[in-house]
């Protein structure tokens, strides 16, 4: 049997240099023993890239790239096909982590001089890696055909218009018709699942190519090659496999740790990843308050919004993107890394990264003259690092560079947590400075907090009988089926089907449509009433749960109510059968320039309907009310993510077998590297 295996390798080492191609890469590469945690990143990237790839190709089997139909493709994903939303949360998760892992990747080469002669193609390669990865997230973030999908790229997409001459044809030839639209989505589509991953790939391997020709560099920016055994080994050398194979499984385990803590418990991340204003489709028709790309490209759209003039944003925007290209020419230095580098070159990327922060967190708050100017302070440090660093570079009083690579560890764990706590300041005081929001969550009031529960049953179901009463009447849940409703609630399926589905002609499997025609709504009502399948993901439970119980008598209104938490609302008190009417009292009003309250600490005055008052009784006590509507919230927040209490459960088990599997790694990698020295 071996012998058979043996003439087959040789067979095909004839015909393919398999076997070589192993050694050159894996198994006779060799790489300097003291690498550091910095040096896992470019190993979770390519972890990540292949992520994206299985998921991408499985999700492409159920997406369907129309206008009409993409949002609806992707909700059937989440809810409809297998282990769907397993696969969307690890693409969608996947995006963003493939932008962390880059960034810190980039980071390790400004800090060791990884750009450096004879390393600049490699560099140049990342730097394209990095450029069409920007523009693979950009059609791919359109492609759910949310409402910040198409409003952003409204947004990046116009920027070519300024252009001189030829800027509005590039504009129409990127979208393919005069505005954003279904050809717009598809020709994006085409570039997301083919064109750019083939140029992705193809620089990946070409940036492998190129390091493993002239090998890795290190934390002390020595090179290996220059001191050789008699048999031409490197003496700090070891060989990649199985050394450093092995020791890269456990940084694997541990990135899967955090990266499967997001997936299965934060998919949105505090809205950072999943928007919330993708959980509604996208309307031209309708603007959304704040418009702002996804995180990762928020430190250059920083930089375009802090200039006024639209032609210079734009130039500007791409200069932020096209210098780091020239960094090997424009550091001077001959020493690589920062650990035998002066203090100059140790402030300037303390300075550098804390303004590259601050660029990305203003890029996703709106912006206000005091975040204007920060955001032009840190645009202007931005380009100062890169264009004085052939002055800087030189001005330093650098520390003689060791012959051989040191096993110190370098900074150490103190040093290290003291540099991230001065970033962290560096980052902090100025955004906290400029960090006044304008406006409350409730618009101008804060918001009532509650905690919704998927795994309260009865409250669920208290919530499906209210909302099939009072809410189904003029909207609908068009996206969850009345069977899974039935099933997850613990419901009966001929019970769900004779006191909750009014209509005997709908199947208990049909989507949950409103009980009124469409046209009908938009004839009555002026527009249709909007779906609420993911109005508590779109909107969170807490506003919800304020604006449900906030509605009151106002004659001037076409329905004779109005909200506090929602001006001018378009549609009646629908459950003033249950709370009564409302009226306005006077009373204490929020908002941000007023009184302080010195007791609470809340701004304060009065307002002719800073309160409301229940005048006409309902059937309900306001207790009994106040439960009503949680009971009503908790179930939109169950229709809005069905599989969460699913997610959550499989995310135990997931975790788990992750820190025994860090532990077999560990003590897998401590085997292999106990004679290293």
């Amino acid at each position: 049997m071996e012998k058979a295996l043996t003439g087959l390798v040789a067979w095909v080492d004839e015909r393919l240099p398999v076997t070589r191609t192993w050694n050159t890469h894996m198994g006779e590469y060799y790489a300097p023993k003291n690498f550091n945690v910095w040096y896992f990143f470019g190993v979770f990237s390519l972890l990540v890239l292949v992520n994206q790839l299985l998921t991408g190709i499985w999700l492409t089997m159920n997406y369907t790239p129309s206008a009409e139909e993409a949002f609806a493709s992707v909700e059937y994903i989440m809810r409809d096909v297998d282990y769907g939303w397993l696969l969307r949360y690890m693409h969608s998760t996947g995006a963003s982590f493939f932008f962390v892992v880059v960034y810190l990747h980039m980071m390790r080469a400004l800090l060791y001089g990884s750009y450096k002669k004879p390393r600049e193609l490699i560099w140049i390669f990342g730097m394209l890696i990095f450029v069409v990865l920007m523009a693979e997230a950009f059609v791919g973030y359109v492609l759910p055909w949310g409402q910040m999908s198409y409003w952003g790229a409204q947004v990046i997409i116009s920027l070519f218009g300024a252009i001189p001459v030829v800027g509005e044809d590039i504009v129409t030839w990127i979208r393919g018709d005069y505005l954003i639209s279904g050809i717009t989505l598809n020709r994006f589509f085409a570039l997301h699942v083919v064109a750019l991953p083939i140029v992705l790939l193809a620089l990946v391997v070409l940036h492998i190519l190129a390091l493993h020709e002239v090998g890795s560099n290190n934390p002390d920016g020595v090179e290996i090659k220059k001191k050789k055994d008699e048999n031409g080994i490197p003496l700090d050398g070891i060989k990649f496999h199985p050394y450093y194979s092995v020791h890269d499984v456990q940084g694997i385990a541990v990135f899967l740790f955090f990266f499967c803590g997001v997936i299965f418990f934060m998919p949105e991340m505090s809205g950072y990843f999943l928007e919330y204003a993708n959980f509604e489709q996208a309307n031209a028709l309708k603007t959304p308050d704040h418009i702002a790309p996804v995180w990762y490209f928020t430190p250059f759209y920083s930089v375009l919004r802090a200039v006024p003039d639209k032609f210079w944003g734009f130039v500007f925007f791409a200069a932020s993107v096209a210098i780091p290209f020239a960094l090997p020419w424009l550091d001077r230095c001959e020493v690589k890394s920062w650990r035998y580098r002066g203090n100059i070159n140790r402030v300037m990327l303390l300075l550098f990264v804390a303004s590259f922060i601050i660029l990305g967190v203003l890029g996703v708050k709106s912006p206000t003259p005091e975040r204007t100017v920060l955001a032009q302070i840190c645009s202007i440090f931005y380009f100062l690092f890169f264009l004085a660093m052939p002055i800087w570079s030189t001005m330093d009083k650098n520390k003689p560079v060791p012959e051989r690579v040191t096993m110190d560890g370098g900074m150490g764990f103190f040093k290290s947590l003291a540099t991230l706590g001065v970033v962290a300041l560096l980052t902090f005081i100025p955004l906290k400075v400029v960090g006044a929001e304008s406006a409350y969550d409730c618009g101008t009031m804060p918001c009532d907090h509650i905690t919704v529960d998927p795994t309260n049953t009865a409250s669920l179901q208290r919530g499906a009988a209210l909302y099939n009463s009072y809410c189904m009447g003029c909207h609908s849940l068009q996206y969850s089926r009345h069977n899974r409703v039935a099933r997850d609630l613990g419901i009966p399926e001929d019970l769900y089907q004779a006191n909750l589905m009014f209509d005997p002609g709908i199947k208990i499997g049909s989507l949950m449509d409103n009980a009124m025609d469409k046209a009908n709504a938009k004839t009555w009502f002026g527009a249709t009433p909007p779906d609420l399948t993911l109005v508590a993901r779109a909107r969170n439970p807490d506003w919800l749960y304020t604006y449900l119980r906030n509605f009151y008598q106002d004659s001037t209104r076409p329905y004779g109510v109005n909200n506090k938490v929602f001006p001018q609302v378009g549609m009646p008190h629908v459950l003033m059968e249950l709370q009564g009417m409302p009226e306005c009292a006077a009373g204490p009003g929020y908002g941000h320039d007023e009184h302080v309250d010195p007791l609470s600490g809340q701004s304060v005055m009065e307002q002719p309907c800073g309160r409301l008052e229940v005048k006409t009784s309902g059937s309900m006590t306001p207790e009994q009310f106040d439960d009503a509507i949680y009971d009503l919230v908790n179930f939109l927040a169950y229709t809005a993510e069905p599989m969460k209490v699913e997610r959550q459960r499989m995310g135990v088990y997931v975790m788990l077998f992750l820190a025994v599997f860090f532990v077999f790694a560990w003590l897998l990698s401590r085997e292999y590297w106990k004679d290293v020295h």
